[in-house]
């Protein structure tokens, strides 16, 4: 991956997450951002 399509893929996924949440709210991130840590946790448990 180059240095250029990085950038555009970061830019997306951050217009995404600003349209999502202006749109949406933040309260869903939140629980999907608690969920991905709790993933976290076990995956780490079975390392």
């Amino acid at each position: 991956m180059t240095n250029r399509i990085a950038f555009w893929l970061a830019l997306i996924l951050v217009a995404a997450i600003a349209v999502d949440v202006i749109v949406f709210g933040a309260e869903h991130l939140l629980f999907l951002a608690r969920k991905f840590f709790a993933l976290l946790d076990w995956v780490a448990f079975w390392r």
